[in-house]
């Protein structure tokens, strides 16, 4: 975004007839184009980093984020972890909807490493 851009937001947020929340999010660059805009960045209420969510971490809450890895092996979570999701929620979410789409198109009931391998073959460059 322009500078006229980010004064249009600080000016969005200023204005008292808004009930506005804005939420920026971007890549390793983000924080330090939002920092050059003084005017802006005083306005914002937290920064906030998102890392990689470590290998236990996914095993554990994968579960309880979708049915479908409830009754899946911990070792197929860890290894489409390393193959495709790399610890990233976002990937996570996706790779989640291939898998459901694909048990739907191929009517089938639980997770296995075809359906794996088919869900990899959709990702692109993951």
């Amino acid at each position: 975004m322009g500078r006229s851009s980010f004064e249009y937001w600080r000016h969005l947020w200023d204005d008292r007839n808004t009930d506005i929340a804005v939420i920026f999010a971007g890549g390793d660059n983000c924080y330090k184009v939002l920092k050059r805009e003084p005017m802006l960045a005083s306005r914002i209420f937290i920064w906030q980093k998102f890392t990689r969510m470590p290998e236990a971490e996914v095993v554990a809450t994968l579960p309880a984020f979708h049915s479908l890895w409830a009754g899946a092996d911990p070792q197929m979570i860890r290894n489409i972890d390393r193959a495709a999701a790399h610890g990233n929620f976002r990937n996570w979410t996706t790779i989640t909807k291939h898998m459901l789409n694909g048990m739907k198109k191929k009517g089938l009931t639980e997770v296995s490493q075809d359906l794996v391998n088919w869900v990899y073959s959709k990702l692109g460059g993951m």
